[in-house]
């Protein structure tokens, strides 16, 4: 049974256009749970629970490298094609 059945509400997960290396692949931005508005690779995560090692050992590496990170994820937006491809596919209509 699905979470959507029980609920009978309609969550409206959108497919969206995502990245995996340098693939364009179809992901998914949630619509509820604890990843609202998130992309993710399959609806099952959206309301999978958190694992807590995991996100504190990724705040220490932001607090330790946050804005090497984000000049990484900048240039990469603005050099990689499939990031430029990717920036028109999920353009809103």
């Amino acid at each position: 049974m699905f979470l959507r059945e029980v609920l009978q509400t309609d969550l409206e997960e959108r497919q969206v256009w995502g990245r995996t290396g340098t693939k364009l692949v179809r992901k998914y931005r949630c619509a509820g749970g604890r990843r609202n508005g998130r992309v993710v690779s399959k609806l099952a995560q959206c309301f999978a629970p958190l694992d807590i090692k995991r996100s504190v050992k990724f705040k220490q590496t932001k607090n330790r490298l946050g804005s090497r990170m984000a000049r990484k994820s900048k240039r990469t937006k603005r050099v990689n094609p499939a990031s430029k491809k990717l920036k028109t596919l999920n353009r809103k209509r």
